[in-house]
């Protein structure tokens, strides 16, 4: 006989009472990765041993695994024969040609020296392979191509940044405005977006009130950083105000933020995954993670280059 206070048990949750619950599991695993990630993340930006190697390495690595789930995720929609060992390197080439290039002087021609190979391997390796696997030939193609350029390219502007005067600022910074701009655009959301969601249809628990707060997250950092720092957030010129260069440079910034948390949105839902893997607690995998540093980084290096002075 079934007692009430097992029906109790067995009668599913309020909606409501349920999703708080999720929120606030969520909230405490994001809680987690950011005391124990940003302290260490500080610590390598700001290590400035080999010109900066410690992060570039650290670019590398994350590239790298970040490929490894991105064709994971492939996998599961497109036919492909791209072992992990394979993904790992093509994700790792561009940071790990920069490395050589800016913390070792390596001639800079071993940049298109080491696409090409891969490039070259991408297009041969499988060309003996049975009939049968021959009918994934393209789909091997298309998505070697892909995880050599994504998140590997994009990321690859972390390590041109540290030639520059004051580096680890410079990139701690930009680390702090993606990181911090998803973060509030999280927490605004969930806290104000319960009537203005489901505007974009590839994330549907985006809101209005989520894509504000991080556009104003992205903007009050850089605005902290040109405040504290006006040593290294050298104005060019004086024709524009610090005001103006701000905004744009907060708003550009938050715009790449969202746009690149979106189009990895995009691609999980392709492929029919939630999350890219499960090594972040709180925010999913290596991608989930990088995902909006990697849209970000080639939009600060321009911006950067286009209203501050550097070495």
């Amino acid at each position: 006989m079934i007692t009430r206070n097992a029906l109790d048990v067995l009668a599913p949750c309020p909606q409501g009472k349920r999703r708080k619950e999720f929120i606030v599991n969520k909230l405490v695993k994001r809680l987690i990765t950011f005391i124990i990630g940003i302290p260490a993340l500080v610590i390598v930006t700001l290590m400035p041993y080999y010109h900066h190697l410690p992060i570039n390495i650290a670019a590398a690595v994350f590239t790298a695994i970040g490929a490894v789930e991105f064709s994971s995720m492939l996998k599961k929609k497109y036919l492909h024969n791209i072992t992990k060992a394979e993904a790992f390197i093509y994700g790792a080439l561009i940071p790990s040609a920069l490395i050589l290039i800016i913390n070792f002087n390596y001639p800079e021609w071993i940049l298109p020296l080491f696409i090409i190979t891969a490039v070259g391997w991408i297009l041969i390796s499988r060309i003996f392979s049975k009939p049968e696997k021959l009918d994934s030939f393209v789909n091997h193609l298309s998505s070697g191509f892909a995880l050599i350029i994504y998140p590997g390219f994009f990321i690859s502007w972390i390590p041109k940044m540290t030639v520059w005067e004051n580096a680890g600022a410079v990139i701690l910074v930009f680390l702090m405005i993606p990181l911090g701009s998803d973060s509030l655009a999280w927490l605004t959301g969930t806290l104000f977006g319960k009537n203005n969601r489901g505007i974009i249809a590839i994330s549907p628990n985006k809101s209005i009130a989520g894509f504000i707060g991080g556009l104003v997250g992205s903007t009050a950092i850089i605005g902290v950083a040109m405040s504290a720092a006006p040593d290294v957030f050298v104005l060019r010129s004086d024709f524009i105000p610090a005001v103006l260069v701000m905004l744009i440079f907060g708003i550009c910034t938050g715009l790449s933020t969202a746009l690149g948390d979106l189009a990895e949105s995009a691609i999980k839902r392709s492929c029919g995954v939630k999350d890219s893997g499960k090594l972040m607690q709180g925010r999913g995998g290596i991608l989930d993670t990088i995902d909006s540093i990697a849209f970000t980084a080639p939009v600060y290096y321009a911006l950067f280059n286009l209203f501050f002075a550097k070495s």
